[in-house]
């Protein structure tokens, strides 16, 4: 990618970052596949997770998930911390919510590495004075990035929980970009968007970014490229030769 006219990169985490993506789907997999069986109604599928949930804020996945299947909850009240085992147990969108966080954690707890790739491609962009942020629609952000050894690399982290205590619409919409885009002083034109999922695909194309950069994990690159991508790389070392004389 030519980065002429870029003068920073908003980075989703999960799939683009790090590998948490996978984490991710088991965690979806492991809850809904239950949840489902319980109800004796057709099984939950990773296709399910490519259209339903991925990228999408937690409760708007549930429920875009739910209604495929037919079925309608309460939301429920949103809870963090202390009360989530006993709200867990609700069945509710944020019930549902709360036991896929709770498997997700423990999956959090085996480790996780960021793909070495996009390490570098960090790097390079540290190198070439291009500025970054996270931008996720995950409550989980910032304890990947530590996970990861990355929470000192991004100053700027705007994720679920920013989102949600500053009722910033999540993705597809691009707000949650353009807030990251306005925290680091840059307008959105001389910006990328780096997504891995067709919602993120969908948010960046629709916010006036200067490039939109898919990565194929599993979404499927013409998929990408149809949903608003500039191009599609299958890992961000990919990107590292456009950032020769990339400041215009």
């Amino acid at each position: 990618m030519d980065h002429d006219g870029i003068d920073a990169v908003l980075f989703d985490l999960d799939g683009v970052i790090t590998p948490t993506a996978e984490k991710h789907m088991q965690a979806w997999n492991r809850m809904f596949s239950a949840y489902f069986a319980d109800r004796g109604i057709d099984p939950y599928s990773d296709e399910d997770y490519f259209r339903y949930i991925d990228g999408k804020p937690r409760v708007e996945g549930i429920a875009s998930m739910l209604a495929a299947r037919g079925i309608t909850l309460e939301q429920g009240g949103e809870t963090e911390g202390d009360d989530d085992e006993i709200a867990a147990a609700a069945d509710t969108v944020t019930g549902l919510g709360l036991r896929k966080n709770i498997v997700f954690r423990e999956l959090l707890d085996e480790g996780i590495e960021a793909y070495p790739g996009s390490v570098a491609y960090l790097d390079a962009l540290d190198a070439a004075g291009i500025a970054s942020c996270v931008v996720s629609s995950s409550k989980n952000a910032r304890p990947v990035l530590e996970a990861a050894g990355l929470r000192d690399r991004f100053e700027i982290v705007v994720d679920g929980l920013v989102a949600q205590a500053d009722q910033i619409p999540g993705k597809p919409r691009p707000d949650t970009y353009l807030r990251g885009a306005e925290l680091l002083g840059v307008p959105a034109d001389r910006c990328a968007v780096i997504e891995d999922a067709v919602s993120g695909v969908q948010a960046g194309a629709a916010g006036g970014f200067g490039k939109v950069i898919g990565v194929d994990r599993g979404a499927g690159r013409d998929v990408l490229l149809r949903e608003g991508a500039d191009l599609v790389v299958v890992d961000l070392a990919e990107l590292i030769p456009g950032l020769t004389g990339a400041r215009s």
